[in-house]
């Protein structure tokens, strides 16, 4: 990468114009920008790992604050060696009757609930993994979720092709179904429904002060931490490390995670509950509420 950068693209003209293989918010890269196209003269002008360097200084300023690889990244490098039948939208995963699903769910098929935090903290199926569409739902869903498993997908209303094309194009194809009317389905098996706890800045403050503290867990990444701070004592793990760190974690104190805003965090907790994890919150608003928690009065908190 040394070379290809310092050596042959800042050989390049200035006018030579740059188009990128991945947007910003790609696990490819970090802090990738948002433009659509750039030319050789901005970038070396505005690019971090454009500016004149040694090869050991360029190797240490692009792998610091690298976040791990997505869990599935290694599964489709397999996949990609291999001949596989192209998705077909048409044949997708059929709506399951609530009674179906359970009993899919029952045989082993692992439920992610593509609903916001904020609906699936209110109710949710008991194991489920919630998973955003509204984010980097393939990225985050191939990080935590089992990719040679049987899936059931509860989806934001009409949404449910749009999700299961997004698992598929990470490889995760085997959908069995998913619910449809989820507030309705839900309704009708509501003996296997719980909720989650979230808790606000200030009461987690509290419960820290108390007699049986939690362990507060942080799912950003290091950069993050770096740039904004972090809660003194928190035990870091990113949230792409967790699913092979869950023995760091205690099973005997209460657990409360955190990441910037709250949507990372309900993946973690959701996916510490489903490997029997039983006291496990998270920050409402995340670290960015307990900045503003924080901050002095007269001082703007960091967001």
């Amino acid at each position: 990468m040394y070379d290809s950068v310092q050596n042959k693209l800042m050989a390049l003209p200035d006018e030579v114009r740059v188009f990128p293989a991945h947007g910003a918010g790609s696990a490819c890269g970090k802090n990738l920008s948002t433009e659509k196209q750039s030319t050789i003269g901005a970038e070396r002008a505005t690019n971090y790992a454009c500016a004149p360097m040694s090869e050991a200084e360029f190797v240490a300023i692009v792998t610091a604050g690298q976040p791990a690889a997505p869990g599935y990244f290694a599964y489709d490098a397999v996949l990609n060696r291999k001949d596989r039948a192209l998705f077909d939208p048409a044949g997708a995963p059929r709506p399951l009757a609530p009674a179906e699903f359970i009993d899919r769910r029952a045989a082993g098929a692992v439920v992610v609930d593509a609903r916001g935090p904020q609906e699936f903290a209110a109710g949710h199926l008991l194991g489920s993994v919630n998973v955003p569409a509204d984010g980097r739902f393939a990225e985050q869903a191939g990080t935590v979720l089992p990719a040679d498993t049987d899936l059931l997908v509860v989806a934001p209303q009409n949404r449910e092709e749009e999700v299961v094309t997004r698992l598929a194009r990470i490889g995760f194809d085997r959908v069995a179904g998913y619910l449809r009317s989820p507030d309705d389905a839900l309704t009708a098996v509501a003996e296997h429904v719980t909720s989650a706890g979230r808790l606000t800045a200030a009461r987690v403050r509290a419960a820290l002060q108390g007699d049986n503290p939690p362990v507060v867990v942080d799912l950003r990444s290091c950069g993050e931490r770096g740039e904004h701070g972090f809660i003194d004592g928190a035990l870091h793990i990113p949230l792409g490390e967790l699913p092979r760190r869950l023995d760091e974690l205690p099973r005997d104190r209460p657990l409360v995670l955190h990441c910037a805003g709250g949507h990372r965090s309900s993946i973690g907790a959701s996916l510490l509950r489903r490997h029997g994890f039983t006291d496990v919150s998270d920050i409402l608003g995340g670290y960015a509420a307990w900045a503003l928690l924080s901050a002095p009065a007269d001082v703007p908190a960091a967001v």
